[in-house]
């Protein structure tokens, strides 16, 4: 009873210096964010739509910005070059006919493409290459007649390679775009039937585009690795399979510019395609004499991959692991899906894989009204028919490990998220490597933006938060909403935040602005 007394006393006593410690002007948390520069730009999501790409080669950041007219179907677009303080540098219009709606974007060094879609003719494409340092802009228009969704874009070499779901909603594969000839080309060397998983880099240094995709039977799934130049010509290609009861279902590989490590790594799965097990590596850059093997860690050797779990759960699991382990069980069926971002080069030499931890969310609809039955006996709402909806793509945790050049798992750790869903399947949250090797991951979450400073295994807090910076210190304003919050690494150890908002002053009329935000760790 004394015990209980003591620790309710402690609550009360700790209570408002815990509160004081997450007001703005308290002392923030060690490695926070310093946002050290912001615009806004004088927009409603009701009548625009901004895309924002950031520049790591020059410290700038460009924003495509569709505008419609009030009382008016038309759209007129323009692109906005900001520099590392969110100067405004350079404006330019753009013409870009009614048929077409917006698709992707990516960059190459100082130049911005923009790939749009045409809503009348199928596999009809532009892209607009923009270069704000020099004012320049060209177009080009393709009739690729088979695309139908680009579902990944990166550029080389000023060509364009595309991921594209084809025609017949079955096969997915590769499509070359030379943006300053006009030429196009599918690339037959990437052709594959659904649901094979692709995953690709395009390495400028090396001047190759390197693609891992999945290949299965039904029962397994193995690999398949190809390697193209920068004209889309196979350079090589090779399988990579498990010879026991596992499957790989995804991965990704080192960018090709690295000649003296070639590293794959990835999530295999127990007789079961969709849900991974846990993560395999292996060194590939062996090309005579046998190959290296491939390292398997299941998810339950790692230090940090169930932290998202309540202690006491966690508990139970590893305890039930370790009983059916004791009996010489076979080992538990684990049901998550990993996104993987592409290997991250470390100073020591290793890479780090960060892949976020997801599942489908559904929502159920309930018809009958609410009505009570007939004779005045209401049933459970599940006696009424019901409808499945899709709700989205709900992140859980996201899984941060290092590995060596060969393959062997070094650290693992992991960032719990919070209220992370998304309607498409993209990487929700950023990061960069800081020059001591320490790893920022970031995420905006409406008008806060949360973070993690992951320094190899070391346990650190998964609640870390600052809020969205509004105006200079001292000004008091609050954000009454947010839409469309984004979050982009940029150079160093600077990101840049984006998105709609509300702002609320102590005086005078809200405003709703679409704001950039410099973030530096």
């Amino acid at each position: 009873m004394k015990l209980r007394f003591l620790s309710l006393l402690l609550g009360l006593l700790m209570g408002p210096l815990l509160l004081r410690a997450q007001l703005p002007g308290a002392t923030p948390p060690p490695d926070a964010p310093v946002q050290t520069a912001r615009t806004e730009l004088h927009l409603e999501p009701a009548n625009s739509e901004v895309y924002v790409q950031a520049l790591p080669a020059d410290s700038t950041v460009v924003l495509l910005v569709a505008r419609s007219k009030p009382f008016s179907a038309k759209v007129t677009f323009f692109f906005q070059r900001y520099d590392k303080e969110l100067r405004l540098r350079h404006e330019q219009p753009l013409t870009i006919p009614d048929e077409f709606r917006y698709s992707r974007m990516c960059a190459e060094g100082n130049t911005v493409f923009s790939l749009f879609s045409s809503r009348t003719v199928p596999g009809r494409l532009l892209v607009i290459a923009y270069n704000g340092k020099l004012g320049e802009i060209r177009s080009q228009q393709f009739d690729t007649k088979l695309s139908r969704e680009i579902l990944e874009l990166k550029a080389m070499e000023g060509k364009l390679f595309a991921t594209v779901l084809l025609a017949d909603q079955n096969h997915v594969t590769a499509l070359l775009l030379d943006v300053a000839t006009g030429h196009m080309q599918y690339l037959a060397a990437v052709y594959e039937p659904l649901p094979a998983q692709l995953t690709f880099v395009a390495d400028p240094g090396s001047r190759r585009a390197e693609y891992v995709l999945s290949q299965t039977n039904g029962r397994k799934t193995r690999l398949l690795l190809k390697q193209l130049t920068h004209h889309g010509q196979l350079v090589k290609s090779e399988f990579v399979q498990a010879e026991s009861e596992r499957s790989l279902i995804t991965a990704q590989i080192s960018p090709p510019q690295d000649t003296t490590a070639r590293l794959l790594t990835g999530t295999y799965s127990l007789r079961d395609a969709t849900y991974a097990q846990g993560l395999f590596a292996t060194d590939l850059s062996q090309s005579d004499g046998p190959k290296a093997p491939l390292r398997f860690y299941d998810f339950l050797r790692l230090k940090h991959f169930f932290d998202y779990l309540k202690p006491a759960r966690q508990a139970r699991l590893r305890k039930r692991t370790e009983r059916r382990l004791a009996k010489a069980m076979r080992p538990m069926r684990w049901h998550y899906r990993l996104l993987l971002h592409e290997l991250l080069p470390q100073p020591n030499g290793g890479y780090v894989l960060v892949a976020e931890v997801y599942y489908p969310h559904y929502r159920y609809n309930t018809y009958g009204g609410g009505f009570p039955a007939p004779g005045g006996f209401n049933p459970s709402p599940y006696a009424y028919p019901s409808s499945r909806v899709f709700d989205g793509f709900q992140t859980t945790h996201v899984l941060v490990c290092g590995f060596d050049r060969q393959g062997t798992l070094l650290w693992d750790n992991t960032f719990v998220v919070d209220n992370v869903r998304r309607l498409e399947l993209q990487e929700t949250v950023r990061v960069q490597t800081m020059p001591d090797g320490r790893v920022v991951l970031a995420y905006l979450d409406e008008a806060k933006l949360r973070y993690k400073v992951v320094k190899q295994a070391e346990p650190s807090p998964n609640d870390l938060q600052v809020p969205v910076k509004t105006a200079a210190p001292g000004v008091t304003e609050k954000i009454t909403s947010t839409e469309n919050a984004d979050l982009q690494a940029w150079y160093g150890c600077r990101f840049i935040a984006s998105g709609y908002q509300k702002v609320r002053p102590a005086q005078g009329p809200e405003r709703s602005v679409f704001f950039l935000n410099a973030v530096d760790f």
